[in-house]
């Protein structure tokens, strides 16, 4: 377990200098020739097969890159290239899985100039290119998975599957039990039908915490549900993504998941 030290570093730039710019362009286009590796290369370093497997699903025209068909042996991609296997992108980057618990005061982004970001937070969790799955607003709290593996990300967004999220929500008052019943039973709003997996007070606690679990990958939900019913919410926590908790997590430091909560994850 870790915690990020600091900001991301910004962005050197040197000057041109007084070299030719003939020798500059040749010494910039063999930097960038050297990024780029061999496509059957990539797709065994991703593991999804070997390279001479590589080389006969390239043959048959199983291999996409930048949205083109690609069969030409020998043929080189680069690292921002978007390589896909049979409709589904791989990297060959190995599948990194990191659970976050969430603070207050950061985007769920990765987009720069948003201040303070959860991409700050695990800037020091792995080299990979990991990505929140879902979204926390940026006085929510709780867990954020994220990973580089884009058949878990897919898990989590498919609208008739989804993983299920427990919040622990904080109303401005007690909630009615009709309005709990309401919101177990399922309303429209603006013509659609609202739904969560379940709800329910929290045992020991006054009415005004709840207890709800939703499949849907943001929390815009919760606020469209308590505020169309008239309540404040007055904090949000993820306090579990399936069977991922809390647990040994404290506020704003992250872990990798283990082997057993990836092969767990994965059989959802």
């Amino acid at each position: 377990m870790s915690r990020h030290q600091g900001s991301r570093g910004k962005k050197r730039f040197s000057g041109r200098g007084n070299a030719p710019v003939r020798k500059q362009s040749q010494s910039k286009s063999k930097s960038a020739n050297s990024d780029e590796i061999r496509l059957n290369k990539f797709i065994a370093n991703s593991g999804v097969c070997s390279r001479r497997e590589a080389d006969e699903n390239i043959a048959i025209g199983l291999v996409t890159v930048n949205g083109k068909v690609i069969t030409e042996m020998g043929y080189k991609v680069k690292p921002t290239d978007e390589v896909r296997f049979d409709g589904q992108r791989i990297t060959p980057e190995p599948k990194v899985y990191v659970l976050l618990n969430k603070p207050k005061g950061f985007a769920t982004t990765t987009a720069e100039g948003k201040g303070r970001t959860v991409m700050d937070l695990v800037a020091n969790a792995t080299t990979a290119n990991i990505k929140p799955i879902g979204r926390l607003g940026r006085n929510s709290l709780g867990l954020l998975l994220f990973t580089n593996d884009e058949k878990v990300m897919q898990k989590f967004t498919n609208s008739k599957q989804g993983v299920v999220r427990l919040f622990q929500v904080d109303l401005d008052r007690n909630l009615k039990f009709e309005d709990l019943k309401k919101i177990q039973e399922g309303f429209k709003v603006d013509g659609k039908l609202i739904t969560v997996e379940e709800i329910s007070y929290i045992e020991g606690e006054s009415k005004n915490k709840i207890g709800i679990k939703i499949k849907n990958t943001g929390n815009s939900i919760l606020r469209t549900i308590f505020e169309t019913l008239k309540y404040d919410l007055v904090k949000i926590d993820c306090v579990a993504i399936a069977h991922l908790t809390k647990k040994d997590i404290p506020r704003g430091y992250w872990k990798h998941l283990t082997q057993q909560e990836v092969n767990t994850l994965k059989m959802l």
